[in-house]
């Protein structure tokens, strides 16, 4: 019988691609110890991104081929999940990652994409917040099911205790008006509020804070990239031309701001007829394709136009928890491992000043 050595067991290691990552393990810096005892072979293998439905069948997928090495009678691999901070800054301690949620207009399902991405994160395992920046038209607490007049509890008379839904910490200005008053507000007063939200939310040990953003690229925008150290930002679109001429605004403002795209995802890019299952390209088809492909950033997701996720989110009950094995979650799963696998590549553990932003006609 063979001698089982560690060069062999990388070889099988490196046949095997993360589907999140891009990499194969070994080449993704995954691995963290290979200990071979005659026939019996352990692997450990550390994620940076939250991955709790994915890390078993990985990890059975890669002992199964190294058990297949001349030698080898049992393998057993072993696949953590550890996230660590995007970036060091003081003013958050508790959150780790902040991932920004933005379009360039409203309607295209940017507040539901947020919702049911923070939702996915804590069901792959992570601590996750939702900050509903939106401060204008803030849905987030009907979309988590926080019942109209709930309101927060203050701690030491200075800290907003966020309210917890479906297992995700949430603070929204909704929380703090009447539903029924508008915000009537100039810009210094909306930065304002939303640095008050940010910074006097006693979140509580997050992997994740999910910021869904208001459409466009306005002051809470600008505020939110020069005074905390977003990780990324996920831009939402339709495929609709109206809807892509206002992402790509909105991709180039994020990149002035020295904030990476983590990806695009678009929403009803297409329509299945109920009765006789034809499909339709109602607002057009490819958009979120070439959108992509034009800024050099990746698609994550291409959403069917769907009764069902309008109406569980309306109902308080997002998709990815209303039906979580429908093709639909697992869609956003698939977006929300994706995400965290984006921002572990992209330089976790590093400062980075916050960037001066000025105003040009360029």
């Amino acid at each position: 019988m063979s001698v089982v050595t560690r060069q062999a067991v990388e070889a099988v290691l490196r046949q095997y691609t993360d589907p999140h990552l891009g990499q194969d393990p070994l080449s993704a810096g995954c691995v963290r110890g290979i200990d071979i005892r005659g026939e019996q072979v352990e692997v450990r293998l550390e994620l940076g991104y939250a991955a709790e439905l994915f890390r078993q069948g990985w990890a059975q997928l890669l002992g199964n081929a190294i058990e297949r090495l001349d030698g080898v009678v049992r393998a057993d691999v072993q696949v953590d999940c550890v996230i660590a901070a995007h970036k060091t800054q003081e003013r958050l301690p508790e959150v780790k990652n902040i991932i920004a949620v933005a379009s360039g207009k409203g309607g295209v399902g940017k507040s539901t994409t947020a919702a049911n991405l923070a939702l996915a994160l804590a069901r792959e395992g992570a601590r996750v917040g939702m900050l509903d920046a939106d401060i204008y038209g803030p849905s987030q607490g009907i979309m988590f099911g926080i019942p109209e007049g709930t309101r927060p509890q203050v701690r030491e008379q200075k800290w907003f205790v966020p309210l917890e839904a479906h297992g995700v910490q949430v603070m929204s200005m909704a929380f703090l008006t009447d539903d029924r008053t508008p915000m009537v507000w100039r810009g210094p007063m909306v930065s304002g509020a939303l640095l008050q939200l940010i910074n006097q939310t006693a979140w509580n040990d997050l992997d994740y804070l999910v910021v869904d953003m208001p459409p466009g690229t306005g002051d809470i925008q600008l505020t939110l990239a020069q005074k905390v150290p977003v990780a990324g930002a996920v831009i939402v679109t339709t495929p609709q031309d109206l809807a892509l001429l206002d992402a790509k605004k909105g991709v180039e403002m994020f990149r002035k701001v020295n904030i990476p795209i983590l990806g695009v995802v678009e929403n009803m890019a297409v329509h299945i007829c109920s009765h006789c299952g034809h499909a339709e390209h109602l607002f057009g088809e490819g958009g979120g394709e070439r959108l992509a492909e034009q800024f050099d950033v990746e698609l994550l997701a291409s959403l069917p136009l769907s009764m069902a996720i309008r109406s569980q989110a309306d109902a308080g009950c997002p998709t990815v928890i209303a039906d979580p094995q429908s093709q639909v979650a697992m869609i956003y799963q698939q977006v929300a491992r994706t995400v965290g696998a984006r921002i572990a590549q992209g330089g976790q553990g590093t400062a980075q000043a916050m960037p001066n932003i000025s105003v040009a006609e360029d």
